[in-house]
């Protein structure tokens, strides 16, 4: 087996992959395997029993808004009965930051890999603070939720159509090159993002009034290209997934309980260990023993390439995250010493231009003893609170060690 033969192909594909923003629909329209008793979550597998105080507040939230609880007593009564069934959002081609859940009525951003054909999906972004995706379920936060699906989400996807479509690999490769990281830092690619499609909103609705509160939620919403980045990166790495002989770590994700990891050589499967606690700025009145677990989808930007592994190109992000501009450059210097490539599209102007650090070999993490650097918002430990602030945390060496074993077993090293 020529594991460098398959590393390079495996890097080459997410790399070369072209995810576009093709529209907007209804989850259980579009997504694959989406149902209405369904709820898709972040990171891997997990069970009520064992969800953190962020995931049981947005799943209690969903069902809220869905119309099938009333508060969460109800939703865990429904959970634990198998009434309501809870799945990965990587097991549906989607992806959600932090907790991540989306239910069948939610809309999702429709992105299109033009390169290799595969779908990819990612739910819509509320904004900073008091929010669903961190276990906030207060009558504000639904109320905001039916907004964005019932006004917003129609002219969206309306605007997304009349605009041909918005190329994200292209936007992220400029948005680099303005401050951006992709993860944590997304302010130039929102304005990007809300430039490109402000023409087209004017032209999808014949409201004035409901045009400009669309506008103005996406261009003060600074994570307003968040999603569509995920669910662009969730692409990428898909055509990476299932290659024979590959040590390259492609998805990494965290559910709040565990973090967990995908293999290219190995299928499906999981290699977990339990979250870390995020290092980092806290708002006020908050301490890190408010904080609940690391949580979400959106180490899917980390494991493509951006993210933590491009924070050399976003100084600024240690204002949010901690730290000092050297660290975010020393941050990216590391991972260059446990990835396979560097990236062809996504460059960095303080180092040179040179691509960032792309393709985690699980070789060299194990190898090395070094484990991925991720940049992340923090959540309140409780359900119903919200976000609290936002850091660094980095996984377990241990679930990378269980999946180089497995790897070795599996093809006779």
């Amino acid at each position: 087996m020529d594991i460098e033969k398959a590393n390079a192909e495996a890097t080459d594909r997410m790399m070369e992959a072209r995810p576009v923003v093709v529209g907007i629909g209804k989850a259980i329209d579009v997504v694959p395997g989406m149902r209405d008793n369904l709820l898709m979550h972040a990171g891997p597998p997990i069970t009520w029993e064992r969800a953190s105080g962020p995931m049981k507040g947005a799943i209690t939230g969903a069902l809220i808004y869905e119309g099938k609880a009333k508060d969460m007593d109800e939703a865990q009564k429904l959970v634990e009965s198998g009434e309501i069934e809870l799945e990965p959002c990587h097991h549906h081609q989607s992806v959600g930051p932090m907790a991540g859940v989306t239910s069948a009525n939610m809309s999702v951003y429709i992105l299109e890999n033009k390169v290799h054909g595969n779908m990819s999906y990612s739910n819509l972004n509320e904004g900073y603070g008091k929010v669903l995706r961190y276990g906030a379920y207060s009558e504000e936060v639904i109320e905001r939720f039916a907004w964005m699906e019932n006004v917003m989400g129609p002219v969206l996807g309306k605007a997304i159509e009349l605009s041909g479509g918005i190329d994200i690999r292209a936007m992220l490769a400029e948005a680099l090159h303005m401050g951006d990281e992709g993860h944590n830092r997304n302010k130039a690619g929102s304005v990007l993002f809300t430039k490109a499609l402000a023409p087209y909103i004017v032209k999808s609705t014949d409201d004035a009034d409901v045009a400009s509160e669309i506008i103005k939620f996406l261009g003060d919403n600074a994570l307003t290209i968040l999603n569509p980045v995920m669910a662009a990166c969730k692409a990428m790495v898909d055509v990476a997934h299932d290659i024979e002989g590959s040590t390259i770590v492609h998805v990494m994700a965290r559910n709040g309980t565990d973090f967990g990891i995908r293999v290219s050589g190995l299928g499906d499967r999981w290699f977990t260990s339990p979250v870390g606690i995020p290092k980092g700025l806290y708002f006020p009145g908050f301490t890190e023993a408010d904080s609940s677990g690391d949580i979400g989808d959106s180490t899917i930007t980390e494991s493509a390439g951006i993210g933590g592994f491009a924070m050399a190109a976003a100084p600024a992000i240690v204002t949010f995250v901690s730290g000092t501009p050297k660290d975010a450059i020393n941050a990216t210097l590391e991972m260059y010493e446990i990835c396979y490539a560097e990236h062809k599209y996504f460059t960095i102007p303080p180092l040179d231009f040179r691509g960032t650090p792309t393709g985690i070999d699980l070789r060299k993490v194990v190898e090395l003893g070094i484990t991925p650097r991720v940049n992340t918002g923090v959540a309140h430990k409780d359900p119903g609170v919200g976000q609290v602030g936002a850091g660094l945390v980095r996984p377990e060496l241990s679930m990378f060690e269980e999946a180089l074993e497995a790897f070795a077993e599996k093809y006779g090293y």
